[in-house]
């Protein structure tokens, strides 16, 4: 969540900033209402409180009638205020929860992804001799993805992986954990659930307000959308020295998105299911390094999919487009020939302090008595699904097979996937 200081004293740079995002500004004037008398009442709460001290000193002087009949009132009218306070609190915060993160000034402003700002286009697109086919009209012919028999038994949206394309699954992760590990990154295998309040506190509100999540009623858990749901949490109320900084972590893990709002887009296939594997990085850092670490996870996605020789292009997010809690957002879109358009395969986020004030990931620096709470960023290593439709479509041949990309070929054993 943001700063409630920051809102506090710069009331109309955080009303631009939430706009931009599609935000009503109006939910900035109705907190600071809220925030006002919230906090009038903790002044009231701390006069009785101080003045419960002076009493409870009068006290340990002399047993007086007086005295012990006024504690007996302090401590009635400190219990019902300390009720009323942490009501208007909880008021308050709930309102705090509706902002989203402010992006950083010189983000390109949007409405959507159209309004996204190319940054670089690398790799060159391949050439056919012959019309390039989609992924599953491939992948099918080749009985390595099959939807139809997932439907039977899961019903959409979902699809299982066979012969070559699971080798092209485990291949991939391990190029990505070992390339990624080798930067620094300590490995972990997350959980999948959460609880409601956790994922709140890391500023994924909307991703249970919008319906997009998994719920499981009877444990009162829902299942991650992405393993940095789950990662951030690793150090939820910690603080940590500043020597400990940055501290990166990847993880593996099977992602669960309802896709709300998505119905009839990419349903066919495995571009937009509600099950998914994902190699997902997560940092903490301090707050004057945020932008350096931004640029230094940019660097590792590229440097993956340069290693797989996918052609690809960045974009830096528009405002309207970017997710709730980044600042500043890249985005990474691989070129399918079949549609002869790049489509998205990883984000890159840099989330501020958003995240870590709602987790309280703070640090403390080197002769301060205060702690800092920290920026945390993440980024996908690979969407594996993606990553997979994206060979399938640009590694194609003549004959309906698929050549393996050479980085992968010592972990599936195979030049090319043929028919099963």
């Amino acid at each position: 969540m943001l700063d409630i200081n920051l809102i506090r004293e710069h009331v109309d740079a955080v009303k631009e900033g939430v706009a931009k995002k599609g935000v009503d500004s109006k939910i900035v004037d109705k907190l600071l209402r809220r925030d006002e008398v919230w906090r009038e009442k903790a002044k009231a709460l701390d006069d009785l409180k101080a003045e419960q001290n002076e009493v409870t000193k009068e006290i340990a002087k002399k047993h007086t009638k007086g005295a012990l009949s006024r504690a007996r009132l302090l401590k009635q009218q400190i219990t019902k205020l300390s009720d009323e306070e942490t009501h208007l609190k909880q008021q308050r915060d709930v309102l705090l929860e509706k902002l989203p993160n402010i992006p950083f000034d010189d983000v390109p402003v949007g409405k959507n992804d159209k309004d996204n700002v190319e940054l670089r286009q690398v790799g060159k697109q391949p050439e056919f001799d012959f019309k390039p086919k989609d992924y599953l009209t491939v992948a099918e012919q080749l009985g390595i993805i099959d939807v139809k028999r997932a439907a039977v038994v899961a019903g959409s949206r979902f699809g299982y992986l066979l012969g070559g394309a699971a080798r092209l699954e485990f291949a991939l992760i391990q190029f990505a954990i070992e390339t990624i590990t080798a930067e620094g990154f300590i490995p972990v295998v997350p959980p999948v659930m959460i609880r409601p309040e956790i994922m709140r506190r890391m500023g994924k509100g909307t991703f249970i307000d919008d319906h997009d999540a998994f719920r499981i009623d009877e444990d009162d858990l829902y299942l991650v959308g992405s393993s940095e749901h789950t990662i951030g949490p690793l150090h939820i109320d910690e603080t940590l020295r500043e020597k400990d900084l940055p501290r990166r972590y990847v993880g593996f893990s099977t992602c669960f998105r309802r896709e709300a709002g998505s119905y009839g887009r990419d349903t066919r296939g495995i571009l937009r299911v509600h099950q998914f594997d994902k190699v997902e990085m997560f940092s903490f850092v301090h707050p004057e390094k945020s932008e350096e670490e931004h640029q230094f996870l940019l660097a590792i996605q590229e440097c993956l999919m340069q290693k797989l020789e996918l052609p690809y292009r960045v974009v830096e997010v528009c405002t309207g487009d970017m997710t709730w809690s980044d600042a500043r957002q890249y985005d990474i879109e691989t070129w399918l020939p079949s549609e002869k358009q790049y489509r998205e395969t990883h984000s890159c986020s840099n989330t501020t302090d958003f995240q870590a004030r709602g987790i309280r990931a703070r640090f403390i620096q080197e002769g301060m008595n205060k702690p800092q709470y920290m920026h945390t960023l993440n980024a996908t290593g690979f969407a594996i699904g993606r990553t997979i439709v994206a060979i399938i479509e640009n590694y194609q041949t003549k004959q309906g097979t698929v050549r393996v990309p050479p980085v992968l070929q010592s972990w599936t054993g195979s030049k090319e996937i043929d028919v099963i």
